[in-house]
């Protein structure tokens, strides 16, 4: 029987999605199974749409990680882990990951295929990381984990296609798309009725929006401890195989696109950012601060509790007096920028081409010549082989306190040195 958009909601944040582990088999005795609704027209299709976006799709997937950091549950069993929580681990894992992801638009999903062999992979480690932290006392990777980082895959997209520059080739393939990440849920242990993404895109998108207003948007208001050195140690490593990548900027963007209060991109954003504080003032003063808990949705998953940011009216009578933006360094304001011309070519025939074309090449580069890493972690070990499993580390998460410390002021040339590295 089909779930209604509500009864999925009710059954993934369930108590029995939050304890199921993501397997119940050890990783040797594995088996994976198309499943029986697999439309193998509709999964190639949603390849070659990918591939149609590819810079832009991926760009979001990056993002949806970043968010995914902000989820409690998932935090403790990636720092339980230790494959990640230095900046060398981190660039092994998510490269990896990267490259599994690819992979799966690569190659035809058949067994014995390297797709098939990349999640029969990706489902095996999941398994050991739950024995791992489960044994530390950290949790473990559940039904409800599998299905929140199935959201950083596709959520972003999904909901906000035009702020990436997202178009279909022909019609369909938003459909094909949910199709295929349909599929790979199910290849990597999500059961159907946790997977986000349902039978139609109408409902996955309604499931995503729910998923974004009710968990994301108030978990990365109020970010669990030592979100900020995960999501910052990742980042700084994938800077090795995108130089663009800026550390602040980057969080900034994610925390703008999970509608996070304060967080303002465009003129149209702080315009009605000033009409919504403006609304919850309700005629008192316009010195008085809203604060920023009375404009999220209530969580549908436990955080810690923090004093809430207060938002005042006049600052964000521009964007550069706008707290969260004016904080940023001069490359993160900078990538910011680059960013919102970079979606306006790529919503152009030759911007497009030449954008897909530069990130097509860059993977060649990550296969066969990760050079910037080279520099920092030595030639050998800046190789990554996606079947490997990634090297650990003794690193301690420093506590968020740590990166909200303010910063000794950059030099001139220094600040300027920055926008180009």
């Amino acid at each position: 029987m089909e779930l209604t958009v509500d009864e999925f909601i009710e059954g993934i944040f369930s108590k029995n999605a939050f304890e199921q582990p993501s397997d119940s088999k050890k990783p040797e005795d594995l088996e994976m199974r198309i499943p029986e609704w697999f439309d193998e027209q509709q999964f190639n299709k949603a390849r070659r749409f990918y591939w149609y976006n590819c810079y832009q799709l991926t760009t979001s997937m990056l993002l949806g990680l970043v968010a995914v950091f902000a989820i409690p549950s998932i935090l403790r069993v990636l720092i339980s882990s230790r494959r990640s929580n230095s900046t060398f681990t981190a660039y092994k894992r998510y490269l990896s990951t990267l490259l599994h992801t690819i992979s799966w638009f690569e190659n035809e999903l058949k067994p014995g295929s390297v797709s098939w062999r990349s999640l029969m992979t990706v489902r095996s480690r999941h398994i050991k990381a739950t024995l791992a932290a489960n044994l530390k006392g950290q949790g473990i990777v559940s039904q409800r984990d599998l299905a929140l980082t199935q959201f950083g895959f596709v959520g972003f997209s999904l909901l906000k296609p035009n702020k990436f520059g997202i178009c279909q080739m022909e019609d369909g393939d938003w459909e094909a798309y949910n199709h295929f990440w349909r599929v790979i849920g199910h290849a990597i242990g999500l059961e159907d009725r946790y997977n986000i993404c349902r039978k139609n895109m109408d409902e996955t998108r309604q499931v995503c929006k729910i998923l974004l207003d009710k968990v994301f948007t108030p978990c990365l208001e109020n970010v669990p401890e030592y979100f900020e050195h995960m999501a910052r140690s990742m980042l700084d490593g994938l800077w090795c195989i995108n130089p663009t990548i800026n550390v602040d900027g980057m969080i900034y963007l994610t925390k703008y696109l999970s509608n996070v209060p304060g967080y303002i991109y465009l003129e149209t954003d702080r315009q009605d950012l000033q009409r919504l504080i403006k609304e919850k003032l309700n005629g008192k003063s316009e010195d008085t601060g809203v604060e920023s808990s009375s404009l999220l949705s209530e969580n549908l998953i436990e955080i810690p509790k923090r004093t809430p940011r207060v938002l005042f009216l006049h600052d964000y009578d521009s964007l550069d007096t706008a707290p969260a933006y004016k904080n940023l360094p001069l490359a993160g304001k900078f990538k910011l920028a680059l960013n919102y011309y970079v979606v306006n070519l790529y919503k152009s025939y030759i911007g497009r081409i030449y954008l897909n074309l530069n990130f097509k090449f860059s993977v060649l580069l990550m296969k066969y010549l990760p050079y910037l890493a080279f520099a920092r972690f030595g030639i050998i070990a800046s190789y990554v082989n996606i079947f490997r499993e990634d090297p650990i580390d003794d690193q301690q998460p420093k506590p968020n306190s740590e990166y909200y410390k303010v910063k000794p002021k950059l030099s001139k040339s220094k600040e300027y040195f920055s926008l180009i590295w």
